[in-house]
């Protein structure tokens, strides 16, 4: 039912949308004095369309530009003063595990893991809002209105998190959705590995730009294929033109350096599933064989005459072509690799399966039967959580394994930052489990609010970080039941804040008269020790799955990170006595507070202790 607008005709869109129809090139979008994208018309093209000559303007060129590009550059290349916070209550096996689940905005927390995480992971996949009109986007540009405002205008979650209805309006406007997308793609990149690959899954609405989106941040060169998977297997004759059954996932490498298998990103094959037609019915001592014709629809240089044994002589077939040199077949005949057939018909060659590459390569067509599809994903999490319908449309478990399979190894880390229910967390596992592998995984999701009506609410699960933490949670404890597999079950759980730093401690040249209470402390009041471990970690560039512990002496609480690699004490007037013990460990560094040394005298004394008992320690304080 269409709402009246109770208002005169807008001319302009209509004017528009008559000149759409005889010049749909020369559409575009802009935003008008509100911000608002609106579609606009693109006059330099409109004259060229309208003239028989040359127009002249500016100087054209191929490239993917819309309102919001300088934005996501902007937005992609700004720090921020966050951190990560623990939150070992929601966490498994924290002591032990390395596996991470980080609740917040992904841009931010992509930025957050650029020291610790970079070129260390092996395989992104991401599952994005498809701009279709009935999903959320992420918004950046925090500027503007105050955070009262936000909140109360439900623009904004209770954790501070920008969070938008996108409108079923601006789903007809891509701008918006490539604005958010860029700055999250182009940050992700700087974490892959130089043989690092990711798979984006996408829909019709977007695809388009999403591949030149992809293009300008990876290089086209670094395209690998454009896989289409098959998601659904029910006709909707409800539909207008085309029942539509597939999505795509689009793949890039890092750096493809060439289509060489034995260069760039590892490419592996798909464990071979068609074995069963090699047989060995004459018993081969060979082995295991199926026969292969000797001529092909696609030209070989190869032209010449077969005799077989009962004398006919065979010519290519019209229109076919040899696929083996005739030396090649010579050879064969010696080997009796050739099954001859009666009469005048074509022989054919034995393919011995000692001699196939243990593996398939990967077609880019990818059926519900192989990788499962939308209702193989509904049901797995319904079976898991006990609740129908908890979250839309999950990825299969299935589909992820399939990519696993053809990117990663034993322990590599693998990154999901639209994490939604975390099927990739429990692919992962999965894999792990079947292949006796340590493959790790991040997972990062917004903790987007579910909706009070919804069966994920009315099961306890208030946010999408439930149910993908719960998930979790009961696929470890499922596979360890059923396969007693020795893998990693846990997952340590951290939760974008603010910095634990007070803003004195960025700002010092603003502190004005009435902040001097401040000095007391740079440090907000309600941050730990772990807290400031954490954020410690990031700009150190520690992967926050390393091992920790915390330890009294004299009284003083000491933080250790893999052994001695890092050391860290928060604790004011530490003593000497302690220094020395920090010291004896010879950490590669330590990191003490201002308030850690009693006076500028003693913080010259701890100095002066590290160059004689541990002079490689880098010292550094908050």
């Amino acid at each position: 039912m269409k709402q009246l607008t109770m208002k005169s005709v807008d001319l302009t869109q209509k004017n528009i949308e008559k000149i759409a129809e005889l010049f749909p090139n020369v559409i575009t979008e802009a935003r008008d004095e509100h911000g608002k994208v609106t579609r606009t018309i693109d006059f330099d093209l409109l004259k060229q369309e309208l003239s028989d000559v040359l127009v002249e303007g500016e100087k054209e060129r191929y490239q993917l530009t819309w309102p919001g590009k300088k934005q996501a550059i902007l937005n992609a290349n700004t720090p921020i003063d966050k951190t990560l916070r623990p939150v070992k209550e929601d966490s498994v096996d924290w002591d032990n595990t390395q596996n991470l689940y980080i609740e917040g905005d992904n841009l931010e927390v992509l930025k957050l893991l650029q020291e610790s995480y970079l070129n260390k992971v092996k395989m992104i996949y991401i599952d994005p809002p498809y701009n279709t009109g009935k999903d959320f986007i992420y918004k950046d540009d925090f500027r503007g209105p105050s955070d009262e405002y936000l909140e109360d205008s439900g623009q904004v979650d209770e954790d501070g998190n920008r969070l938008v209805q996108n409108t079923e309006s601006n789903g007809r406007f891509h701008s918006d959705w490539l604005t958010m997308l860029y700055s999250r793609l182009k940050v992700a990149r700087n974490l892959l590995r130089e043989d690092g690959v990711i798979f984006i899954s996408i829909d019709d609405n977007e695809m388009h730009n999403l591949r030149k989106l992809c293009d300008e941040i990876f290089g086209s060169g670094n395209f690998i294929a454009t896989v289409v998977w098959e998601k659904i297997h029910t006709r909707k004759n409800s539909a207008k033109y085309f029942s539509e059954s597939h999505d795509y996932i689009l793949c890039y490498a890092k750096n493809k350096v060439s289509d060489s298998t034995d260069v760039g990103w590892i490419r592996k094959l798909l464990k071979r599933e068609d074995s069963s037609m090699y047989t060995n019915p004459d018993n081969d001592p060979k082995g295991p064989w199926k026969p292969d014709p000797i001529y092909a629809n696609n030209p070989y240089d190869a032209d010449y005459e077969i005799v077989k044994p009962n004398g006919v002589i065979l010519k290519r077939p019209e229109g076919k072509y040899w696929r083996y040199s005739k030396e090649t077949i010579d050879k064969a005949i010696t080997e009796n690799r050739i099954l001859w057939g009666k009469d005048d018909s074509y022989p054919t060659i034995k393919r011995y399966l000692s001699e196939v590459q243990d593996g398939i390569v990967p077609i880019t067509i990818f059926s519900r039967e192989f990788a499962g599809d939308n209702a193989y994903g509904n049901n797995e999490l319904k079976a898991l959580m006990g609740v129908d319908k908890i979250f839309s449309y999950p990825k299969p478990t299935k589909l992820i394994k399939r990519l696993l399979e053809l990117t990663v190894d034993i322990d590599d880390i693998v990154l999901d930052f639209y994490s939604g229910s975390a099927s990739s967390a429990h692919a992962i596992l999965e894999y792990n489990s079947e292949n006796n592998f340590n493959v790790r995984f991040i997972m990062v999701q917004l903790p987007e609010q579910t909706a009070e009506n919804s069966d994920a609410y009315k099961a306890g699960y208030k946010t999408i970080c439930d149910i993908g933490k719960e998930r979790i949670r009961r696929a470890a404890k499922k596979i360890k039941e059923e396969t007693g597999a020795d893998i990693d079950y846990g997952f340590r759980v951290f939760r974008v804040d603010s910095s634990n730093m007070k803003d004195v401690y960025y700002t010092p040249d603003n502190l004005k008269q009435g902040d001097m209470f401040d000095l007391a402390s740079n440090i907000k009041e309600d941050r730990t020790g772990e807290d400031l471990l954490i954020q410690v970690m990031l700009e150190l560039g520690l992967e926050l799955s390393l091992p920790m512990e915390t330890k009294q002496l004299e009284g003083k609480t000491v933080h250790y990170v893999a052994g001695n690699s890092l050391i860290a004490c928060f604790d004011d007037n530490v003593p000497e006595s302690v220094m020395k013990q920090i010291a004896a460990e010879h950490p590669l560094r330590v990191v003490f507070r201002d308030s850690s040394f009693e006076d500028d005298s003693a913080r010259i004394n701890v100095e002066e202790l590290f160059k004689m008992l541990s002079p490689g320690t880098e010292i550094q304080v908050l």
